[in-house]
């Protein structure tokens, strides 16, 4: 089992990844966060009634370090989100002075401390930087962090351009440290996102937030995807795992309007994209319902005729399939008996020996030289293996 013992100079703390595994490899904090907060510490700490403002904390490690401190923490990531909530309830911590924000909201009062952790996704980082800069004044502090491998220069030319110039500290354990001052004066373009983009023969527009995966043009994965998405008609529940900006979701409505689709993903942005994709195709009565939710705990067992999934195998920086195992899990026990689990996926993952494991069959749709799609019922009596 990984270390979860998170040494800092504000205090020592007990940290823990979520979704949780039983022999859990990784930290809940790299070396960024270590370095950011020794560098805070170094320069005297935060004022004590200033207000701190912190971007893309994956875990909550920043926010649990700085739970004395009156505290914005803004993350796409529902599952961060909860990991936040989890870290202070392990430490015994009091979330009187913790806001938790969504990535498409930003306060209202001016930070006295802006902390951002450079994320994966650099139309995310511009997305922000454009929403942040209103409420800036010379006088905030802004400390970006990041792994050297996810802060290329684009990062820093990025900050440059929105927000001023940039201090670029010494790296340390291949961690990476820039200070900003904020440049009132400096001309920005403006916010180019969300963006759309037209769905390959149909009338519809994909509308994408800044973090959604494959904002700019449909991916090949789903575009092979919906060549062989089922095509049923009459009343049926159909849940999108994992929906991103909606278009599985937007295609099974379009085939079988009397369908009640449910969109289900962790990122804030997916959600508010496939909201916004099913109304610019249908209008408010869309026949769908929309979730921000890292599992299907506010589902009902066996209440879902057809589950559509194409799973992320990453997780941030670290690739691996525990992710799209959860879905599977998940995804079996909302079924009903006879319902049916689609995915899609590369035919390296091997998902046909998970879903086999898990529901006791799977099977191949279709398949070509990159990407496999299958599907698995849920069987009469049939438990499965975890």
């Amino acid at each position: 089992m990984t270390e979860n013992h998170f040494h800092t100079p504000f205090g020592d703390y007990r940290l823990q990844r979520l979704p949780a595994r039983r022999r859990e490899p990784l930290r809940a904090w790299d070396a960024a966060d270590e370095y950011l907060l020794r560098q805070l510490a170094a320069q005297g700490g935060p004022a004590a009634d200033s207000r701190i403002l912190i971007l893309n904390d994956s875990f909550g490690a920043l926010a649990t370090a700085l739970h004395a401190f009156p505290l914005w923490a803004a993350s796409d990531s529902v599952l961060g989100q909860e990991a936040t909530r989890l870290n202070y309830r392990a430490n015994g911590l009091a979330a009187d002075k913790l806001r938790l924000l969504t990535s498409l909201e930003m306060p209202r009062e001016s930070p006295g401390l802006v902390i951002i952790r450079a994320p994966k996704t650099l139309a995310l980082l511009e997305y922000q930087l454009h929403r942040l800069r209103p409420l800036l004044s010379p006088a905030t502090r802004i400390l970006v962090a990041g792994m050297m491998k996810a802060l290329p220069a684009a990062v820093w030319k990025l900050l440059e351009s929105l927000l001023g110039p940039v201090q670029t500290f010494p790296g340390r354990k291949k961690a990476k440290l820039m200070e900003v001052r904020f440049a009132p004066g400096l001309v920005t373009p403006p916010n180019p996102y969300p963006g759309s983009y037209r769905l390959e023969n149909t009338p519809y527009r994909i509308i994408n937030h800044a973090n959604v995966f494959s904002r700019e043009k449909l991916d090949i994965g789903t575009r092979f995807f919906l060549q062989h998405l089922p095509k049923r008609q009459g009343e049926e529940r159909v849940l999108d795992l994992g929906c991103g900006n909606g278009v599985l979701a937007l295609m099974t409505l379009h085939h079988n309007p009397e369908a009640r689709v449910y969109c289900v993903d962790e990122s804030h942005m997916a959600v508010a994209s496939a909201r916004a994709t099913l109304e610019a195709a249908f209008g408010p009565e869309h026949g769908a319902e929309f979730h921000a939710a890292w599992n299907l705990a506010s589902f009902s067992s066996g209440s879902m005729d057809r589950v559509l999934c194409n799973p992320p195998f990453h997780q941030q920086q670290v690739v691996g399939d525990h992710i799209a195992r959860n879905m599977f899990r998940d995804a079996r026990r909302v079924l009903r008996e006879g319902g049916e689990l689609w995915v899609v996926g590369n035919r390296h993952l091997g998902y046909h020996k998970t879903l086999k494991r898990l529901f006791g069959n799977a099977e191949l749709i279709a398949s070509n030289p990159k990407f496999v799609v299958l599907r698995a019922v849920r069987l009469s009596g049939a438990k499965g293996s975890r």
